[in-house]
């Protein structure tokens, strides 16, 4: 029999789940071009699962349910509460975007977002290694929908394949890595696995191979080298509004798995699998960053922005533990560093690309950085929030962007080890690099001569809400205190369980 505190611990799945197969039928009923009725729903739904979720991580409490199958703590709480916000920019930036190319025919962008999370939700509250599978599976496989949505558009399509095709390869590895675990610990929980290897008494050479598939695995969804080949070719094929979908809350479940397996699971084994992030590290920063410089085509240009981020959040997580030692200050800057990273991506990434969907709307995709030839002239409250995020994504002060490098590179320097702080300044010379392409379109929006005179419209509640996150890419780099402390709470709460 299932017990009450199950229950709790799955609650907000479950309301996510209902009212996802609830609009799903709502749906049927509505037959408006923009289906208000059906993203009315979904907005409520998402708002109350995310003061859900808020309530949940601001008590601080841990629990374990279904066989401890499942865990709500406040790391996780928290991100599912970023994830959920996250969804509800995402959709209120991609409606008009979607509407105008018939993507909203039916519900499926809504009700396909929603299960989307919900496999967001089962990744991060997984404590099983099958449980967080089945919720990376769920996650993909409506992102594969999401992708394809546009039926019409032989690109989408082809970046659907091949999202598709790359995606099931890297579930395979990382269901292969769970299966070699499995077979060397016995267990497919995770605290259960922690205990069989700190116990010393089964063979290394055969938790590292495993370890490799994992890592593989986690890497192909991170989006990091030399496992990035889907990220610029799905950023550019894919919708802008499915581009969004995929390249911002998913990423926030991804750090998640990454904590709950190697972390949770694996810290005994943290001398291998830190070694293999830093080689990650290392290539995504270099690809990243120098193929960044290349591109003329502004959404794979933040795609390989996102790998050289990316890099970042590793650097984060291979800092924790130093010369074999766990020591919980350590172990707290480091993990609070790259989950404060990922946070904060994901919120610059948000204004970006809601500024690109912004422009999208005037008939052409405005995905070319030309397009943004001029925007000052023509609108400028919409040049500064883009701005704003290229500012932050470059690690120029006072934006948040350089507040999350600096924790990390301080949380890698502060482990005194000569490698790390190699790291640390191989990371800055990479980011001074990556700055010629983000400084770049700022130039392009305020010295270039605009393509055409229109201004730049949409309606209030996009307006609003991407005000709202501009500022907050700039409020949160002048006062990054209340998240951080956020951050490292959750972290020593989640770490001391």
């Amino acid at each position: 029999m299932i017990d009450k505190i199950s229950w709790l611990v799955a609650y907000p799945e479950i309301v996510l789940l209902v009212m996802a197969c609830v609009i799903t039928l709502v749906d049927l009923g509505v037959h408006s071009v923009q289906r208000t009725a059906t993203y009315v729903l979904t907005l409520l739904t998402l708002a109350v699962v995310a003061v859900l979720e808020g309530v949940y991580a601001a008590s601080g409490n841990t629990f374990y349910g279904f066989g401890n199958m499942l865990v709500s703590d406040p790391m996780g709480n928290w991100l599912k509460c970023f994830a959920t916000l996250a969804m509800m920019a995402t959709l209120v930036y991609g409606r008009p975007y979607a509407a105008d190319r018939g993507m909203l025919r039916g519900g499926e962008m809504f009700s396909l977002s929603m299960f989307a999370l919900l496999g967001i939700f089962v990744m991060i509250s997984g404590n099983n290694f099958l449980v967080i599978y089945l919720g990376l599976e769920l996650l993909t496989l409506s992102s594969y929908a999401l992708v394809a949505l546009r039926r019409d558009n032989a690109t989408a399509t082809e970046a659907a394949m091949k999202y598709f095709v790359l995606g099931a390869m890297a579930s395979g590895f990382l269901l292969y890595g769970m299966s070699m675990l499995y077979g060397a610990t016995g267990t497919l929980d995770l605290g259960q696995v922690f205990q069989a290897i700190n116990s010393g008494q089964i063979r290394h050479q055969v938790l590292t191979f495993g370890l490799v598939f994992i890592v593989a695995g986690v890497a192909f969804k991170l989006g990091v080298a030399p496992f990035h080949m889907w990220v610029p070719d799905v950023y550019q094929g894919a919708p802008t509004s499915v581009t969004l979908l995929v390249g911002g809350a998913p990423k926030l479940a991804a750090f998640a798995i990454a904590m709950r397996l190697l972390v949770d699971g694996l810290l005994p084994l943290a001398i291998d699998w830190q070694q293999m992030l830093a080689v990650l590290a290392i290539l995504s920063l270099l690809i990243g960053n120098l193929a960044g410089i290349a591109q003329t085509n502004l959404k794979r240009m933040l795609a390989y922005s996102t790998i050289s981020q990316m890099g970042f959040v590793l650097l984060g997580l291979l800092s924790g533990v130093v010369h074999g030692n766990v020591d919980a200050s350590s172990l707290e800057n480091a993990y609070s560093s790259a989950m404060f990273y990922i946070i904060t991506y994901v919120l610059t990434t948000l204004a970006a690309f809601g500024v690109i969907l912004l422009l999208a709307r005037e008939g052409f995709e405005s995905e070319e950085i030309a397009d943004l030839a001029g925007l000052n002239q023509r609108s400028p409250l919409y040049a500064a929030v883009m701005a704003v995020c290229l500012f932050s994504m470059a690690g120029i002060p006072p934006m948040v962007g350089f507040y999350a490098k600096l924790s990390v590179l301080q949380a890698l320097i502060s482990s005194g080890q000569g490698s790390y702080i190699a790291l640390a300044v191989f990371a800055v010379i990479m980011s001074l690099i990556g700055a010629f392409y983000y400084l770049r379109v700022v130039k392009v929006m305020y010295f270039d001569a605009p393509l055409t005179a229109t201004t730049v419209s949409a309606s209030t509640e996009v307006r609003v809400v991407l005000s709202l996150n501009g500022a907050l890419v700039l409020l949160l780099g002048l006062l990054p205190g209340g998240l951080m402390g956020l951050c490292a709470e959750a972290i020593v709460n989640t770490l001391g369980t």
